[in-house]
């Protein structure tokens, strides 16, 4: 998601190994192994290539400066992939329906300070919160953890959890209304929100109430993704159950309100925001993520179990990939030589896993319908 970042790198082709898991490590250690075999791919493919298997429930995606991945799994691992193989158990995670480790993102001067940035769920004394944690992430090691923001109600559904520096270099977060609706409209709830803080936690001296808010009258945000103009876009699960539908894309304003619970769909307020684009109450997308290529943004859909494609030039207008043909997709983002990786969440409990899922799969966007 943090297209931004990825222009800062050269467009190394990226090596990926086909992995089968291994034993969690202690999270000031790594279970790296310099014999690991992988494949390197020099073109873009013709067509969907699996890179990655045998993964457990992964979330988010970032790019290491040599090429190499660093995965979140929702149980509590963050894997690395790639020349270089290895895991670490992140201590706190309380993996409970929607939640657990979710977001990761890398600070704009990763190179020079090694700063990662994770979004997890926790269980502090019976309660269900989320909160973000900075380690520094050095010679395949976790050090150094600070919890840069805490206390974000969480819930066993609508977690939120991107993470993605922008183009002004702050740090943006989702986070969902943890199921109860009104924390969406309640500004000085950090529940049901875009937020935005340094890099550090602290508050921006411009954001619009006076805390980590940026934006508020969200359900369950899960994208982030800004396009060539600097416009702020986002992804929100809609209604569910019974109900499933109108999920949203959203260009976000610093301080707006994008209705939630009070709208939905085409409905309008004074004072709200509708969204650009969504899916009517009789499609569910459930969007996953979002990443900006090319003049669109691309989503991965879990009940929609396809790569979604908004093409934002003139008209927004909805493209549907590979619809069925991986089950469920969470995490798309840009490769470094400008193909997509998504990953597959087939294996939480709602999809239909194969042997090999949970899966990454590279796809050549030039490739697609």
């Amino acid at each position: 998601m943090d297209m931004h970042r990825h222009l800062r790198h050269s467009a190394t082709l990226l090596a990926l190994v086909l992995i089968a898991g291994c034993t969690a490590s202690p999270i000031s250690s790594s279970s790296s192994s310099s014999s690991s075999s992988f494949s390197s791919v020099e073109s873009p493919p013709s067509s969907p290539t699996v890179v990655a298997s045998t993964l457990s429930i992964p979330w988010s995606i970032a790019f290491l400066p040599d090429g190499d991945l660093l995965v979140t799994e929702r149980p509590g691992t963050l894997k690395r992939i790639g020349a270089n193989q290895g895991q670490h158990a992140i201590n706190g995670v309380h993996h409970i329906g929607e939640g657990g480790l979710l977001g990761i993102t890398l600070h704009p001067e990763f190179e020079e300070n090694g700063w990662l940035y994770l979004y997890l769920t926790s269980n502090d004394g019976g309660t269900v919160h989320n909160r973000v944690e900075r380690y520094t992430y050095q010679n395949d090691e976790l050090t150094a953890r600070i919890v840069i923001l805490d206390q974000i109600p969480g819930s066993l559904f609508h977690d939120g959890g991107a993470l993605a520096f922008g183009p002004d270099g702050l740090l943006y977060i989702t986070t969902g209304d943890a199921q109860k609706e009104q924390n969406a409209q309640n500004t000085a709830s950090l529940a049901g929100k875009i937020l935005r803080v340094h890099d550090d936690g602290s508050i921006p001296n411009d954001n619009p109430f006076g805390n980590p808010v940026y934006s508020y009258g969200h359900r369950n945000p899960q994208g982030l993704a800004w396009d060539d103009d600097g416009n702020l876009w986002a992804t929100e699960h809609g209604r569910s159950g019974v109900l499933s539908g109108f999920d949203e894309l959203n260009r976000i304003e610093k301080g707006g309100n994008y209705g939630w619970p009070e709208i939905q769909g085409d409905e309008t307020r004074e004072g709200m925001i509708a969204p650009v684009l969504h899916s009517g109450n009789s499609d569910t997308w459930a969007p996953a993520s979002a990443t900006y290529h090319d003049g669109s943004i691309f989503f991965g859909g879990l009940r929609g179990e396809a790569l979604y494609e908004v093409e934002l030039n003139g008209t927004p207008a909805l493209k549907t990939h590979l619809k069925g043909t991986y089950g469920r997709i969470r995490a798309v983002t840009v490769n470094l030589d400008g193909t997509l990786l998504m990953t597959t969440s087939n294996t939480d409990g709602r999809g239909s896993p194969e042997s090999s899922d949970d899966r990454i799969i590279r796809v050549d966007p030039a490739t697609l319908d």
